[in-house]
C-alpha cells in the first residue's frame, strides 16, 4: 500500500483528464492521511469530502481541513464595524451555509461527514486573512497525502473541493512527490500547510468553531456510523455513477406520452424556418409553456446538442410551475429569484455560465422571473453567454415596456416571446420593440379557434349594467377635464400623442373610478344570490389600468383592496358562502391548499382575486367567473376570459357575468347637455368594444343585441368611433 505503485502525472488538466478518476481516488485508496486548504466552506463542498475516501478510512486515515468562511458584503461590513464580534458573525456565517440536502445523495454524504467530525475522522477549522481590522478572504488551494512509507504528494492549483470543481469547471492542478526531485516543493507545500494549520502564518487567523461542527452533527446525523469503509464504498457505489447519469440525461427532450398537437408542431415548424427566433401567440389555456419547451428540445436536437435554455416568466408563483414542466421536459433548471429553495442559485449560475462558455458543458437551464433576470447580476452573467443560447419569455407584453426592453441582450442567438396579447395596448412603440426583437408570428392561435377545437370550454356571456352616481360621475368628468388639458400639452407638432407621467397617472385613477364603482357591489349580490348553493365561482376585483400595464401586483391600490374586503364581507358573512381571497398576499404552499380546495369543492365555492390570475395561475375549475373589474385593456380582459376557459373533467361550459360600467344610464342620457356626453362617450365606447369583443364567440352572442342597440343610439356611437382608439 504505497503511492509508488501508483503513476501520478505532474499536472491533471479538467478537460484532457478526469482529475476524480485518475487521481483522487487511487491516490486517497492508499493514503492514511489528507490534509486539504481549499477556498470556500459550505455543505455543497463538504460533501465532496466523501467523494473517494472510502480508502482512505477503510486505512484507519484522518482528514484535515482548513477553509474559507463565504462572507457576504454584508458580513463583511458587520466585521468591520464591530471587529471585535468577528468570530460570532463569522459562526452565524457558516451556520448560515449549513443548506438543506437537495436528495437522498446529499443526505447520506452529510449523515457520514457529520460522523466522521463525530469519530473525530475530520477536523475543521476556518480561515481568514485579518489586517488592520478589516476582514480578507482566505483563498489558499492545496493538499497533502501520506501513505503509511511515509511518502507524501502535495498539489496545488485552482480547483476548490466541489461537486462544480470536479464535474464542470475548467481546473488544473500541479502534482509533487517526495520521492523525486520535487521533494523540497513538496516539504515546503507541507510547512505552509503546518504554519497554517497552527495558527503560525502572519496576517491569517485559523480558528476551530466547536459549535459549528455541532450544529453539522445535529443538522445531518441522521443515525450512527462505525465501519466508515463500508458506509463511503456503499455511498459511492450507489451515488457516483446516478450523478453522472444525471448530469449526461439534463437535457431537453419530449417526455414519452406526451402529445404534441398539429398546431404546435406548425409553430415549432415556422419557427423553424424564421431561424429559431419568432412569438407564439396563443390563447390562453392552448399550451404555451408544452409549445415552448418542445421547441427548445427540437432546437437541442438542431444544434449538435450544445444549448443553454434562459426562460423569464412574471412572478415567482410561475417559476415554480415552469419549473415544473421543464422537469417533466428532461432539464434541471437553475430557479432564480430572490427567495428560490435554491438558496445557492447564484454560485450555481455563475458555474453554469463559465462551464457553458467553456465547452466543459453543453446544456443548461435557467428559470427566472422578470425581476431578478433584470437584476446586474443575472444580466451580466446572461450577457457573458456564448454560442447557441435560446431565451424564452413567458407574458412577452410585459417587455415592450421601456425598463424591461433594455434587458434584451443582443447576445440571445435564438429567441422565443409567448403572449396571448403580444400587442400592447396603446403603446405601439413598445410593441415594436417587441417584433424587433423577437421577429414575426409564427402561430397566430385565436380564442376561437381553441374553442372550435375543443381546446377551450365554451362560454355563456352575461353583461351586468352598472352605473356611476352622482358623486362618481362628476369625479370621472373632472379627471377626464385635466386629461384633456394634459393632452393639449403634451401634443409634438407632427401630431404625434405624447402623455406624460401626469396624463398617465390621470388614466390610472381614472380607471381605477371605473373599476371601483359603488353600484357594483349591489349589482353583484342581485346577481350571485340565486347561486350561493353553487360551486367553482370566481369573483374578479379590483381596479384596473387602461395605461400602465406593468402594474406592480404586490402593491394593490387602496381601491383594490377596499372592493375585495367589501367582497369577501358580502359572499362570506352576509351570503354565509364559503369563500376565500386568492391574491398576492399568499404564499405558494397556501396557494396549493386553496386551489385543492376549490377544485374539490366541499369546502371552498368561491375565489376572489384582484390581478394574481392575469398571467400564468392555472385554475381550471373555474365555471362561473363574476368579473367587477372593468378593465378596457385587451391584454388584461383577454387573459381574464382565457382563465375561465380552461377545460376541467365535467365542465361543459362556463358562465361570465362582465360588469359593464357606464356614466349614464342609458334611458337618462337625452337629458345631458352635449358637453357631458362628449366627455364620457369614450367610456360608453370602451365598454361596448369590450362587450362584443366577449359575446362575439360566446354560445349566446344574441344576449347583447339590445344592450349594444341602445348604447350605440343614446350616446349617439358612430362605426369610426366604435372600431378607432378611443383614449380620452
Amino acid at each position: 500500500m504505497s503511492f509508488l505503485d501508483i503513476d501520478i502525472k505532474h499536472e491533471y488538466r479538467s478537460l484532457q483528464d478526469n482529475i476524480i478518476k485518475d487521481f483522487y481516488s487511487p491516490v486517497l485508496s492508499k493514503a492514511i492521511m489528507y490534509r486539504r486548504a481549499v477556498g470556500f466552506f459550505s455543505s455543497s463542498a463538504l460533501i465532496e469530502l466523501t467523494k473517494g475516501i472510502s480508502g482512505l478510512l477503510k486505512n484507519g486515515g484522518k482528514i484535515e481541513l482548513v477553509a474559507s468562511p463565504k462572507l457576504s458584503i454584508e458580513d463583511v461590513k458587520a466585521i468591520e464595524d464591530g471587529f471585535e464580534r468577528r468570530d460570532e458573525i463569522i459562526e452565524q456565517c457558516l451556520i448560515r451555509e449549513l443548506l438543506s440536502p437537495e436528495g437522498k445523495f446529499e443526505e447520506a454524504r452529510l449523515n457520514l461527514l457529520s460522523n466522521l467530525i463525530a469519530a473525530k475522522k475530520l477536523d475543521l477549522k476556518i480561515a481568514v486573512l485579518e489586517k488592520d481590522n478589516t476582514i480578507g478572504i482566505f483563498h489558499e488551494k492545496m493538499g497533502l497525502m501520506y501513505d503509511n512509507s511515509n511518502n507524501i504528494i502535495a498539489f496545488s492549483g485552482s480547483m476548490n473541493e466541489s461537486a462544480n470543481a470536479f464535474s464542470y469547471n475548467y481546473e488544473s492542478i500541479d502534482v509533487f512527490t517526495s520521492w523525486s526531485s520535487d521533494e523540497k516543493r513538496v516539504f515546503a507545500k507541507q510547512e505552509a500547510f503546518n504554519a497554517i494549520w497552527n495558527d503560525h502564518e502572519p496576517n491569517i487567523r485559523v480558528t476551530d468553531f466547536p459549535n459549528v461542527e455541532k450544529e453539522i452533527i445535529r443538522k445531518y446525523q441522521q443515525n450512527t456510523i462505525t465501519d466508515f469503509s463500508k458506509a463511503t464504498e456503499i455511498i459511492n457505489k450507489e451515488n457516483i455513477t446516478n450523478d453522472d447519469t444525471h448530469i449526461k440525461n439534463s437535457y431537453p427532450r419530449i417526455p414519452k406520452g406526451v402529445e404534441i398537437r398539429e398546431y404546435q408542431k406548425e409553430a415549432i415548424y415556422q419557427w423553424e424556418k424564421e431561424n429559431f427566433v419568432g412569438i407564439f401567440d396563443m390563447a390562453t389555456g392552448t399550451g404555451k409553456t408544452y409549445t415552448a419547451l418542445a421547441a427548445a428540445a427540437h432546437l437541442f436536437s438542431k444544434s449538435d446538442n450544445n444549448l443553454a435554455v434562459i426562460i423569464v416568466c412574471p412572478y415567482q408563483h410561475l417559476v415554480e410551475q415552469w419549473k415544473e414542466d421543464i422537469e417533466n421536459f428532461g432539464m434541471k433548471p437553475i430557479v432564480c429569484y430572490s427567495a428560490s429553495k435554491q438558496r445557492n442559485w447564484k454560485d450555481r449560475l455563475k458555474l453554469a455560465t463559465t462551464s457553458f462558455n467553456l465547452k466543459v458543458k453543453n446544456h443548461f437551464c435557467v428559470v427566472t422571473t422578470n425581476a431578478t433576470f433584470s437584476s446586474q447580476f443575472v444580466q451580466d452573467q446572461i450577457a457573458s453567454l456564448a454560442g447557441n443560447t435560446l431565451l424564452i419569455i413567458d407574458e412577452a407584453h410585459n417587455f415592450g415596456a421601456e425598463n424591461l426592453s433594455r434587458m434584451l441582450l443582443p447576445n440571445m442567438r435564438y429567441r422565443l416571446a409567448l403572449s396571448a396579447t403580444i400587442d400592447r395596448y396603446g403603446d405601439e412603440e413598445g410593441t415594436q420593440k417587441l417584433y424587433d426583437y423577437f421577429g414575426k408570428k409564427c402561430i397566430e392561435y385565436t380564442l376561437k379557434e381553441a374553442i372550435d377545437n375543443q381546446m377551450l370550454t365554451p362560454y355563456y356571456y352575461y353583461p351586468i349594467v352598472v352605473v356611476l352616481n352622482n358623486n362618481e360621475l362628476e369625479e370621472y368628468l373632472e379627471i377626464t377635464r385635466s386629461i384633456v388639458t394634459s393632452i393639449a400639452k403634451g401634443k409634438k407638432p407632427n401630431g404625434k400623442l405624447i402623455l406624460s407621467e401626469y396624463a398617465k397617472m390621470l388614466f390610472i385613477k381614472r380607471a381605477r373610478l371605473v373599476a371601483a364603482a359603488s353600484e357594483k357591489i349591489t349589482k353583484l349580490k342581485e346577481v350571485i344570490t340565486p347561486h350561493v348553493h353553487e360551486k367553482h365561482m370566481l369573483v374578479y376585483c379590483g381596479a384596473t389600468t387602461m395605461r400602465d400595464v406593468d402594474y406592480k401586483e404586490e402593491h394593490p391600490p387602496v381601491d383594490d383592496v377596499r372592493q375585495i374586503d367589501i367582497v369577501a364581507d358580502l359572499l362570506g358573512n352576509e351570503l354565509d358562502m364559503k369563500v376565500s381571497k386568492f391574491t398576492s398576499e399568499e404564499n405558494t404552499e397556501e396557494r396549493e391548499i386553496i386551489k385543492k380546495e376549490f377544485a374539490d369543492g366541499k369546502h371552498l365555492q368561491a375565489l376572489i382575486a384582484i390581478r394574481c390570475l392575469d398571467e400564468g395561475v392555472n385554475i381550471p375549475s373555474i365555471k362561473t367567473a363574476y368579473i367587477l373589474a372593468s378593465s378596457t385593456n385587451p391584454k388584461e380582459y383577454i387573459q381574464r376570459r382565457g382563465r375561465v376557459l380552461r377545460t376541467y373533467p365535467g365542465k361543459n361550459f362556463a358562465t361570465i357575468y362582465d360588469f359593464i360600467t357606464l356614466p349614464i344610464p342609458v334611458d337618462e342620457v337625452s337629458s345631458y347637455p352635449d358637453e357631458i356626453i362628449n366627455s364620457v362617450r369614450s367610456l360608453a365606447i370602451r365598454e361596448l368594444v369590450r362587450m362584443r369583443d366577449f359575446a362575439s364567440i360566446s354560445e349566446n352572442p344574441s344576449a347583447v343585441d339590445i344592450l349594444v342597440t341602445d348604447i350605440i343610439h343614446a350616446y349617439n356611437i358612430t362605426i369610426n368611433e366604435e372600431r378607432g382608439d378611443q383614449n380620452v
